[in-house]
């Protein structure tokens, strides 16, 4: 049995992946079934492909980066926390709702899409260009383990997973021990912008990196096992949430750099 991703969403991904496999054959498909002769058997739902999750991951991101743009354009930035708590609310039911709904997907995009741009307005208020440069590191690190990945200079092992997962529930607890703290006023350094605030970041960096390896591990094995089209959505949403960690760690570890 293969180890589940690092990501929350991919580690969800069987259930949903049987719940689809087992779902009534949608609208369309009922619809054909109805047109067709009664001799000819009825057409099967399409199978899961790589251009499939390319499409929609494509989709969820333009739309994601024009609410983004938008939200910063018109220094929209108090619409930061209703964002992040809409994000927040649709990311757990779409984790937990086996039954995928593009709707809810394009609507966490969006709201991630507002949340980002406000952050980064803010931030590129104080260091002019900063937005730029974090969206061509996190596009460049998406890029480079994509080609790690099929070029098989990285392996997905089970060690390797147990690595990548572990490290990714210490940095968890970290920050939740900052926050903590920080609500006592208590500095850790974990976030202050000193050497180990530095560190921690490009820690996180790279954990957010080598989680898409698991990623990437997921899709695939989705593809082998005849998952239908439609969780395409549910993978571009899955890549999202990694994709937004790497860029607000890129982003902070940015602001750091100009301290």
């Amino acid at each position: 049995m293969q180890e589940k991703s690092s990501n929350p969403a991919f580690r969800n991904m069987e259930q949903v992946i049987g719940a689809q496999q087992q779902a009534a054959p949608s609208t369309e498909v009922l619809d054909q079934m109805y047109n067709q002769p009664s001799y000819t058997a009825p057409e099967r739902e399409r199978f899961l492909t790589v251009d499939d999750v390319v499409t929609k991951t494509a989709i969820i991101l333009v739309l994601a980066v024009a609410a983004g743009f938008a939200t910063a354009w018109f220094q929209a930035y108090a619409l930061a926390i209703p964002a992040m708590i809409i994000g927040l609310v649709l990311s757990l039911v779409i984790i937990f709702k086996r039954n995928i709904n593009p709707a809810l997907i394009i609507g966490y995009a969006v709201a991630e899409g507002v949340l980002l741009g406000a952050i980064s307005g803010w931030f590129n208020t104080i260091y002019p260009g900063i937005a730029a440069q974090a969206i061509v590191g996190t596009l460049g690190v998406f890029g480079g383990m994509l080609v790690v990945y099929k070029t098989g200079a990285i392996r997905v092992t089970p060690r390797l997973t147990k690595m990548i997962i572990g490290g990714i529930i210490g940095v968890a607890v970290l920050m939740l021990f900052n926050l903590v703290m920080s609500l006592f006023g208590i500095n850790i350094g974990l976030r202050d912008g000193g050497a180990l605030a530095i560190v921690f970041s490009l820690v996180c960096i790279a954990l957010a990196a080598f989680s898409f390896l698991l990623d990437f591990d997921s899709i695939d094995l989705a593809i082998k096992q005849g998952a239908p089209a439609k969780t395409s959505w549910y993978f571009a949403f899955a890549l999202m949430v990694t994709l937004v960690w790497l860029y607000l760690e890129i982003l902070r570890l940015l602001g750091y750099m100009r301290q």
